[in-house]
């Protein structure tokens, strides 16, 4: 049997966000999906994560589960056997995105979480089709599942980001960059870019998503995901 797999959920995400991976992958791996809810910067979410996390396992993570994941690489290389990275970002947040989340911040606490998750994930950055509203409604219930005081705490840990590119190009292990080809929110290009930084990294894009690939084409994402965890697992960072 592989080591153990993590999955870290996106913004306002809980293990919905992978349920197809999971239906396929736990036949033969033991499949866990940690919460990124505690904390209000991405270090301290990762630093609790690594206190209840198997002593090796291999990552993947999804938009801000991806940001956490590099985090958890940075300070716990021997442990991450293989990585996977998701419609995610390496780079600190910008004063101007800071500024707009501090709108929604606001928003937010004042009962309009709806209207916070539409202007953070909108209808255009998942792909057109037949299952985009179907999409957009299983990411609205698990916002609302999740709750106000959730959101506020990932909005401070994106404020806060802290830019990765220094991980990525020290990675060894095998790592997986995966998009979808109409992520408005996090592009090819910019996950191309991540790929090349990566000495070990290849890229997958998937045809016909956005920004949430798990969902939107669900056996393509499992298809990459069985080929990466097929590859022969190495520390996650050279020394």
């Amino acid at each position: 049997m592989a080591e153990p797999l993590v999955f870290l959920p996106g913004l306002m995400c809980d293990a919905r966000v992978f349920w197809p991976q999971i239906a396929e992958l736990s036949a033969t791996t033991a499949v866990t999906v940690a919460p990124i809810t505690q904390g209000e910067r991405i270090d301290e979410i990762a630093s609790g994560l690594l206190d209840i996390l198997p002593m090796k396992f291999a990552l993947a993570g999804l938009g801000l589960g991806g940001m956490v994941a590099l985090e958890i690489v940075r300070r716990a290389p021997n442990r991450v056997t293989r990585l996977a990275l998701m419609d995610t970002s390496p780079l600190a947040g910008t004063p101007q995105a800071s500024a707009m989340r501090e709108l929604l911040i606001v928003k937010a606490k004042s009962g309009r979480l709806e209207d916070v998750m539409r202007s953070e994930i909108p209808l255009a950055a998942l792909a057109q089709g037949p299952n985009r509203a179907a999409v957009m409604e299983i990411l609205l219930d698990m916002a609302d599942t999740l709750g106000v005081e959730v959101y506020l705490k990932q909005a401070r840990a994106l404020q806060r980001a802290r830019d990765q590119q220094a991980v990525l190009r020290k990675l060894r292990c095998p790592t997986l960059v995966m998009c979808g080809e109409a992520d408005t929110i996090n592009t090819v290009k910019r996950h191309s870019f991540m790929a090349e930084l990566i000495p070990t990294g290849f890229l997958r894009v998937i045809e016909g998503a956005g920004h949430v690939p798990t969902l939107e084409q669900p056996q393509a994402v499992t298809d990459a995901l069985i080929q990466w965890m097929q590859m022969s697992a190495a520390p996650a960072m050279a020394r």
